[in-house]
């Protein structure tokens, strides 16, 4: 099953996040709790673990992109699954 991705709400009133640089890159398989984004907010940056085990599929959002919070910008999936559409 795929798990999404989101951008995370790392402040109380954060409603966008800077998407700095990828860990990983589409296809490569990632660990639970392996770094796996760079986040920039207002005050700091702050490095995002993987959820979960599995592939990393999908990436809708490039380093540099402003995305808003809870924007799916990937998924995990499983060897042979396809992301969601």
């Amino acid at each position: 099953m795929a798990i999404s991705i989101v951008m995370p709400a790392l402040e109380l009133a954060q409603e966008t996040g800077k998407l700095i640089a990828w860990r990983k890159a589409e296809g490569d398989l990632v660990a639970k709790g392996e770094p796996l984004l760079e986040v920039e907010t207002d005050k700091a940056v702050v490095e995002i673990e993987a959820p979960a085990d599995g592939i990393l599929a999908g990436i809708k959002a490039r380093a540099g992109s402003v995305i808003p919070v809870g924007e799916i910008i990937a998924w995990i999936v499983a060897p042979g699954e396809a992301p969601p559409a």
